[in-house]
């Protein structure tokens, strides 16, 4: 059978349960694929192929058992910032260059579980800190769509990948967008659950009241198929929910009649490319042709104050967090200095990219005495009014929609000496995380040969919602089928 890395979840599924190919078959084919394209797309920190052969022989070993489940045996790959057992994690940052976790992340376990296969781990923005993967401390990522350009960021390993067929299906984490945005430039599906749904154990820490993981996919109904795995309480992470996990491929369903929708203009932001523009409005009437009632005049006014709390709340917790990258305990350290204070200091120095170091500055200094109350205290005030302006939206619409970004995948190199400018392509996703609510990105047509990405945001938990507007969509428009060309 050929071309088997160009496989859903859901089709390789029915093929392994009925017996017609193996996990080791699909395995191969993936890796063979995968080493013949990421020369040029870059999308992998680190390729695991003997380990991912000897997991795809235990899943066929559980099905000739009669044990499948759909995730069972499809060969997958996981951002650099998950530990796995065994299994190097560098945050794509030098100053874990060398490190080797002793323990799984919680989602890691739970797809072990089922026996999923993990072909290595892909690379990213240093510790998820960019819109673009050029942050990587290793290599830049390219978009399988235009290798000039970027798959976005953080999660640009991941996305470009599925896109271009090097796994089935990634895993990435998303802390103001770093999974919606890549999809969007990729042309895949990328979910950020609502925060607390999927648990946070095992995932190395950037802004720890942001991060949230999630799944990439083809297509939306491997998009259900990984949430029902990964999502769930878990004691070791006492931000998770302790509700029950439904069956989210059960809103699996072309009927949107009724549902109430709201396109919140301030998303439709100056500088916007008016192509983008055009395919949003577009995707929204085939919405509302498919059955939705559409409110174009929804404001959500506190919207315009997200990029400014983001860019203080995220740095704040990064500050913290990456306070533990001394070279005392693990990962890189500095050497050759004659004091502790000296070799802690170089070690951050030479550890840590620009990008991080700058985070790092911006976050100690809101956290200082003297500014803690005009940034960091002020900055949680507004969070809790942009959270409060959704939950009232949200009493009114069943879903907002809104772009992922305000523009199509942009050149590589072309805004990495105007932060502010990187910033911006993150200015429709951000609120989401701040408001701890889920959004889905899927493919919703395509601008200068590059793919344009839909956002659908929902109230909390209600992820399900999501799946129903994004599966009707998606079955009613060709977007989903479109490749890029190897």
């Amino acid at each position: 059978m050929q071309d088997l890395h160009r496989l859903t979840i859901h089709e390789s599924h029915k093929l392994l349960k009925d017996k017609k190919i193996s996990s080791v078959e699909l395995t191969e084919a993936t890796l063979k694929h995968l080493n013949e394209v990421d020369g040029k797309i870059r999308a992998c920190m680190t390729v695991a192929g003997e380990y991912a052969m000897q997991a795809a022989k235990a899943a066929d070993k559980a099905i000739g058992a009669g044990k499948i489940e759909p995730l069972t045996g499809v060969p997958a790959l996981i951002k650099d910032n998950m530990c796995i057992r065994g299994m190097r994690t560098t945050c794509s940052s030098k100053i874990l260059e060398n490190f080797i976790p002793p323990y799984d992340a919680n989602v890691i376990e739970k797809l072990k579980a089922c026996n999923s296969v993990f072909l290595g781990k892909a690379n990213m923005d240093e510790f998820a800190m960019g819109s673009s993967t050029e942050n990587s401390a290793y290599f830049a990522t390219h978009n399988p769509w235009n290798l000039d350009c970027v798959p976005g960021g953080s999660s640009g390993g991941s996305a470009a990948a599925v896109a271009i067929d090097e796994a089935i299906y990634a895993l990435g984490s998303d802390t103001g967008g770093s999974i919606r945005q890549p999809a969007g430039f990729c042309g895949v599906v990328g979910m950020k659950p609502t925060y607390g749904r999927v648990s946070r154990y095992g995932l190395v820490a950037f802004a720890s009241s942001l991060d949230q993981i999630g799944p990439l996919t083809k297509d939306v109904t491997d998009c259900a198929l990984v949430m029902n795995v990964i999502s769930g309480h878990d004691k070791r992470d006492s931000t998770t929910a302790n509700l029950p996990v439904p069956d989210y491929t059960r809103a699996l369903k072309k009927d949107i009649k009724g549902l109430k929708l709201g396109v919140p203009k301030e998303y439709f932001v100056e500088g916007m490319q008016p192509e983008v523009r055009l395919a949003l409005e577009t995707a929204i009437k085939k919405l509302e042709e498919l059955g939705a009632v559409i409110d174009w005049d929804v404001s959500l006014p506190h919207t315009k104050y997200a990029l400014a709390i983001y860019y203080i709340l995220a740095p704040s917790e990064a500050s913290a967090n990456l306070a533990r990258y001394d070279g005392v305990k693990y990962g890189y350290s500095y050497r050759d200095a004659d004091t502790m204070w000296e070799a802690m200091e170089k070690t951050k120095q030479f550890g840590f990219g620009a990008e991080v170091k700058r985070r790092i500055m911006l976050g100690t200094y809101a956290l200082s005495a003297g500014y803690y109350d005009a940034y960091y205290l002020k900055a949680q005030k507004v969070r809790t009014l942009i959270k409060q302006e959704f939950e009232e939206a949200f009493k009114k619409y069943d879903a907002l929609v809104t772009p992922t970004s305000p523009t199509v995948s942009f050149k590589i190199g072309e805004k990495t000496d105007d932060p502010m400018q990187m910033y911006l392509s993150d200015v429709c996703t951000l609120p989401i995380n701040i408001a701890g609510v889920p959004a889905v990105s899927i493919p919703a047509g395509m601008v200068n040969g590059l793919p344009v990405g839909m956002q659908i945001i929902g109230r909390h938990f209600a992820e399900e919602t999501l799946l129903q507007l994004a599966y009707a969509y998606e079955q009613a428009t060709p977007w989903h089928t479109k490749k890029p060309a190897v």
